[in-house]
């Protein structure tokens, strides 16, 4: 027997002794679900799985990842070209059973384009052995012919992919080292497949059901470091006292020794979003210097914050950036730092400039981009939507964010005493605010939609998402009685509170499916500030379990199992998870809240964790409290500075040296509010749908109902077929909604455009400006013009509209600088129509190396009178993007197309769609 195997064997024993010692006493216990408990000293998974604080202060766990058990011998899988989903539709996949003979599996050759069932019956007892190599053979005799003969191989989408941009091809699939990640594949070169003696068949050897060190955690955590200079931490709950401690160390651990943040064990460098939400979280009172140092690491040097790489080449197709300004106004908030305030002022002001300009839709007064922090496109967007898509939803996090930045830009300018700038910027928040309250309030659910989505017309994702949802409480978007319904409402699963709800099908646990610990260290705050007590506690718990038995802050963990392993990509001790599980202390059961000129305190102690505690050597600017709370409940009786009983519990910033704080609590009992727990679920795919001679026609979805068709975003009909006769005579984006027998909406399918060939306006580029030099395929009409910070800075194309109204216009492009998810090359530019501005374009990146591949950027809906005009496409100082010089796309065609009135009431969208 190997020493490891030994020592977690004894480690079993000794957790199994304890418990049986009578560790499972009521008087021991916190928190009790059917899936895990908590005790004051330890914590259980289904009676199998235990964590126990040691007599050292460290933790002792026998968890171990059940993912290598019982998988099964299924394997589902397609292949992708250049790393793209363009074999076969979405949910049509190759089936191959993977029943192991001496360690080793073949599939049959499988033609590309061409499913393949595996009908072989499954035995009862079969599992996916350990370590099983498997071997894929694929038949791509058929796409090199289209190569050598046309030119071009035409997928099933209709798309051509020309053997220029042939980079390579791959396998996606739902057992590991598989992932269903697109977007991702080219970076997993083992899942690559490789024609080695040039005959067409391709092959690839993966190992299936790997043990891997990397999937096992510590089973144990001791401190190793002196955190006498951080706050020290005392209760009678020594499960809540060492993972206070654990996370601290994690801290240290994280800071870098050129004193800024690394974003955690797996991950290296400066975060913005990371970074950010932890200095909100915690760090700001932690680490002022690290956090500043940090912070100024993601500013540019015209002085604008970055966005971290991302979808389409980051910036604007993601806008969560902002996130850095309530970052930075924290960090004002402990220090009182008036240089800083000027500092972060200037830089919060110039982001938002540059967003006002390119981001925000005056019509919804909300601001474009991807969801805050869920910025893996697939994860929680249709499979259907592109980058340029992306940029133009409207999202609850992003705006939630963008609503606080405002505000806080506001009160940056009156302390600064810029009056005009804080009445421009809180105008700004307050159209926001409106914004997310008028379109995004879903009133028979009682929380906030996902996002706005669409191309022509915008539709409501009924979806929950929790961080905005939390933020929205916090930040005084839902006030008076949707404070309480946000957190009794929203859906909570069995081990917290899931990024999303539902969950997508056919994607793997990440966001999707995905369980984030300091998500759930913001929906804690946003239960706190609900007065809501088991929404508290479960939070608390829900951050507790994991720390506990996994020995460390992991990132995140899958919503149907609690296990840290399964998801995409995962990390141990993470900056933000660290920080959400510190809050627990200061800011939810000490309570301490920062203002401009003050600290005040606001605690609440769930009955189950009532007495006492201390906090010694909280540091607030030239003080330092020892502080000291007992009772519970979220009301004070008593509140003692240096032994003196005050009227409110706030402390002054002004206040120096060291000072002794004591708060006796009610201990009343709060009155009990509901929390929405409900059984994990995965929705239906979103629906397929076809157009051909008047009719619409989509695939069947097994499971469904029911079938929603829209027009224009409003309901037209709800059918059990799946076909629908249209008026070919009106303008018309139709869209499909699937509903299964629970009442649960799938995503609502990609728009279909029904116009009239002949009101189409085409207008090819390069007719108006110098054709490019470039030997690109694919393009329309006699070739295509390239804009970039040197060439063609203003693109002058003139047009006529023979019946005035309202029409959308976009470019037919390509950018082949970048992936589709991550880099910073996406290509902006400003329209103008007669010389107004009327909004931006995007051209985000489509594929590396892939210049043959064309799209079209965003849309933008324009009023036309009859007559001539003049559409004017220009680089202006606010389409500068994130690399600072790549800003180049080519562009092929311009596209105007007249479309029926402007968007309709959303508010009704929500009630005809949703419900």
């Amino acid at each position: 027997m190997s020493k490891a195997i030994k020592s977690r064997s004894i480690l079993s024993a000794i957790l199994a002794l304890s418990f049986s010692l009578g560790y499972a006493q009521s008087g021991n216990l916190i928190y009790k679900a059917d899936q895990y408990t908590i005790y004051r000293d330890s914590v259980v998974q289904q009676g199998k799985y235990k964590a126990k604080v040691t007599a050292d202060n460290g933790i002792i766990s026998n968890y171990k990842s059940p993912a290598n058990l019982y998988k099964s011998p299924k394997i589902t899988f397609k292949f992708s070209i250049n790393g793209k989903d363009n074999e076969m539709t979405s949910g049509v996949d190759h089936q191959f059973t993977c029943i192991s003979k001496e360690g080793t599996c073949e599939t049959p050759l499988i033609p590309f384009g061409k499913q393949l069932k595996d009908a072989a019956a499954i035995p009862a007892d079969a599992y996916l052995a350990p370590n099983t190599l498997l071997k894929i053979r694929l038949d791509m005799r058929e796409v090199l012919n289209a190569f050598k003969t046309q030119g071009y191989y035409t997928t099933f989408k209709g798309d051509k992919i020309y053997k220029e941009d042939f980079k390579g091809i791959y396998v996606a699939g739902n057992t590991e080292p598989m992932t269903w990640d697109f977007d991702n594949l080219v970076n997993h070169s083992k899942l690559q497949l490789k024609d080695e003696d040039g005959d067409g068949i391709f092959e690839v050897q993966l190992m299936m059901n790997a043990h891997e060190d990397k999937k096992q955690i510590a089973s144990e955590w001791k401190q190793t470091r002196d955190l006498k200079p951080y706050p020290q931490y005392n209760s009678s709950y020594p499960v809540s006292d060492v993972l206070y401690q654990m996370a601290l160390e994690e801290m240290v651990n994280a800071v870098e020794p050129d004193s800024t943040f690394r974003t955690g064990k797996e991950w290296a460098g400066v975060w913005t979003r990371d970074i950010s939400y932890s200095i909100i979280l915690s760090m700001a009172n932690l680490q002022p210097q690290v956090s500043r140092y940090s912070l100024m690491r993601k500013v540019n040097a015209k002085k604008r914050i970055i966005q971290d790489t991302g979808t389409g080449g980051a910036w604007p197709a993601s806008t969560d950036r902002i996130v850095w300004a309530i970052a930075a106004w924290e960090l004002y908030k402990v220090t009182g730092d008036k240089a800083w305030l000027q500092e972060a002022f200037n830089i919060i002001r110039n982001t938002v400039e540059d967003d006002l300009h390119t981001a925000y839709d005056p019509q919804t007064g909300l601001i474009k981009g991807e969801s805050s922090f869920l910025d893996w496109r697939e994860q929680t967007y249709p499979n259907w939507m592109q980058p340029a898509d992306i940029f133009e939803s409207q999202c609850l996090g992003t705006n939630a964010v963008y609503y606080q930045a405002n505000v806080i830009l506001g009160k940056m300018a009156q302390a600064l005493n810029e009056r005009d700038a804080a009445e421009r910027y809180n105008t700004v928040a307050t159209r926001i605010k409106n914004g997310i309250n008028k379109y995004l309030w879903m009133p028979s659910k009682g929380y906030y939609a996902q996002y706005l989505y669409g191309r022509n017309y915008k539709i409501v994702s009924p979806r929950a998402e929790a961080l905005g949802e939390a933020l929205c409480v916090l930040f005084g978007i839902a006030e008076g009685e949707r404070i309480e319904q946000v957190v009794a409402r929203t859906p909570i699963t069995s081990f917290g509170i899931s990024c999303i709800y539902p969950q997508i099908p056919n994607i793997p646990p990440y966001h999707n499916n995905g369980i984030w610990p300091f998500v759930q260290s913001y929906w804690l705050w946003a239960g706190a500030k609900a007065g809501n007590e088991q929404s508290v506690l479960e939070s608390i718990a829900a951050i507790y379990r994991p720390a506990a038995l996994f020995a460390t802050n992991k990132e995140n963990f899958v919503a149907d199992n609690g296990d840290y392993s399964g998801t995409q990509i995962n990390s141990s001790n993470m900056l933000w998870s660290l920080a959400g599980n510190i809050s627990i202390v200061h800011k939810v059961l000490f309570g301490i809240h920062l203002n401009e000129q003050s600290l005040e305190f606001m605690p609440f102690v769930p009955q189950a964790l009532k007495g006492k505690r201390t906090l010694k050597n909280f540091k607030y600017r030239n003080a330092i409290l020892n502080i000291e709370i007992e009772g519970y409940g979220n009301k004070i009786k008593t509140f003692l500075l240096d032994g003196k009983a005050m009227p409110v519990a706030v402390i002054p910033a002004t206040i120096t040296g060291v000072h002794s704080v004591k708060i006796i609590l009610a201990s009343q009992p709060i009155v009990p509010q509901p929390v929405n727990k409900v059984a994990n679920y995965t929705t239906l795919a979103e629906p397929k749908v076809t157009y051909a001679f008047g009719k619409l026609s989509w695939d069947n979805q097994p499971g469904a109902k029911a079938y929603k068709v829209l027009k224009n975003s409003m309901l037209l009909s709800n059918v059990v077929t799946t076909t629908h006769l249209v008026k070919e005579s009106e303008y018309g984006d139709y869209q499909v909604v699937a509903v299964d027998n629970k009442g649960f909406e799938s995503f609502a399918s990609e728009p279909i455009s029904i116009v009239a060939p002949e009101l189409v306006k085409i207008y090819q580029v390069e007719e108006f400006a110098p054709k490019a030099n470039y030997n690109y395929k694919g393009f329309t009409g006699n070739g295509f013009t390239e804009i970039s910070v040197t060439q063609n800075q203003r693109l002058i194309i003139p047009i006529r509209v023979e019946e005035g109204g309202t029409y959308a216009i976009d470019f037919k492009y390509a950018n082949g600088n970048g992936p589709t998810n991550t880099e910073n090359k996406c290509a902006i530019r400003t329209l103008y129509v007669d010389g107004k501005e009327a909004g931006v374009m995007v051209f985000p990146q489509r594929g590396i190396g892939e210049w043959s591949d064309w799209g079209y950027s965003n849309p933008l809906q324009l009023i036309l009178s009859k007559g001539e005009h003049t559409i004017s496409l220009e680089y202006k100082e606010w389409n500068e993007n994130m690399n600072g010089y790549v800003n180049q796309a080519m562009i092929d065609e311009l596209r105007l197309v007249p479309i029926e009135g402007k968007m309709k009431s959303l508010a009704v969208q929500i009630v005809e769609v949703s419900d």
